[in-house]
């Protein structure tokens, strides 16, 4: 890919796959797409990088949302905190900052990145940490590759900045997590400083444009539902793994998360089957009639039944008719170290992770 610019239509699209890819986290994509599509009307398209036109020694930074989904849904941003967080820690580490990044793919986290481009006129690069969205920062593929989430920056919606250096990323998260919690469980961050050299070592390149491609699928509903599925499992390497309607969900929001789990009837082939989704502001694991049939680091992906279009754990209701497919994980999450990080025991459950791949061919028993 060769360096282009993102308009309005590009945007729509890359918001509706980051949702898709958030496996039910990663915040509401109406949310983000607003704030990004008024941030280019403001400022002028901004420029998407592929990861191989970088310089490996200039710096670049994420920028992001912490905290509950949820809680985004009824405590907007104000709008500068992004920019602030970015030029922050900028500051603090003396250093120009030649361009951004998302650190994960999702509604609203796929989308900062793209306001703080366009308010600091500087480009997007095509990567992100995790090829989906997780729930804690150390969860990232820059922290599997060696690279410190800190120095980082937390700032909420009133003002109130701070600028955390720990000694490992678990203690970022812990320490970033009770602020965010104080500063009303959703708050802005800019963190994993990072090269360009580090970026290519340890990005997962072309997210932006995936998530674009994904969305473009979802768009053609003219052409319908067969279709449309072929083409994003075919994209993703996916599978279909369930169609039902909701008939139970429960959530809460705690320590700075969404925690809950929704039970699925089935519908269509599945007719007579149940489904069972776990979730941690992102989905963990999916049962089927009590027998897992996938777990984190893959994904857990839901869409509605009719449309494909991906829906987030905090906007699941009763009653609504869903499509779950369950897509592969990146392979950096696969190895040892990825999975001690976001495999189903670091989530407290008591099983070996296994492949989806396989999973679907052979089910596990808890």
């Amino acid at each position: 890919m060769i360096m282009r610019y993102l308009d309005k239509e590009n945007i729509e699209n890359i918001a509706t796959g980051a949702s898709l890819f958030g496996a039910g986290g990663g915040g509401d994509p109406y949310v983000g797409k607003m704030m990004a599509i008024s941030a280019i009307e403001k400022n002028g398209p901004v420029k998407l990088l592929s990861v191989d036109e970088v310089d490996d020694e200039d710096m670049y930074m994420p920028a992001a949302s912490m905290g509950a989904p949820l809680v985004m849904t009824e405590k907007f941003p104000k709008g500068d905190e992004f920019t602030r967080a970015f030029n922050r820690l900028g500051k603090y580490l003396g250093k120009s900052i030649a361009g951004t990044f998302p650190m994960e793919a999702g509604g609203v986290n796929s989308m900062i990145p793209i306001v703080v481009a366009a308010q600091a006129g500087i480009p997007l690069v095509d990567c992100d940490g995790m090829g989906r969205a997780f729930p804690e920062l150390q969860m990232t593929t820059f922290h599997l590759g060696g690279v410190s989430a800190t120095p980082m920056v937390v700032t909420d919606e009133k003002g109130n900045l701070s600028i955390l250096e720990t000694v490992t990323d678990k203690w970022s998260e812990r320490l970033a997590r009770d602020q965010v919690v104080e500063m009303g469980a959703s708050a802005s961050v800019s963190l994993y400083p990072s090269t360009g050299r580090q970026m290519k070592q340890n990005g997962i390149k072309g997210i932006v444009t995936r998530c674009e491609e994904v969305g473009k699928i979802v768009k053609q509903h003219t052409k319908g539902k067969k279709w449309q599925l072929a083409q994003l499992l075919n994209l993703t390497q996916g599978f279909h793994l369930f169609d039902g309607k909701i008939v139970d969900i429960s959530r809460e929001t705690r320590g700075g998360f969404n925690y809950g789990e929704m039970t699925v009837q089935g519908l269509n082939d599945d007719e007579g089957q149940q489904m069972t989704i776990e979730f941690q502001n992102e989905n963990l694991i999916a049962k089927r009639n009590g027998q897992i049939v996938t777990s984190v680091p893959d994904l857990i992906c839901l869409t509605d039944m009719d449309s494909l279009v991906p829906s987030t754990s905090e906007s699941i209701k009763y009653g609504k008719r869903i499509t779950v497919l369950g897509l592969p994980a990146d392979e950096k999450w696969r190895t040892k170290k990825g999975l001690e990080t976001v495999g189903p025991k670091y989530f407290g459950y008591h099983f070996d992770y296994e492949p989806i791949e396989s999973m679907v061919h052979r089910e596990v028993k808890v």
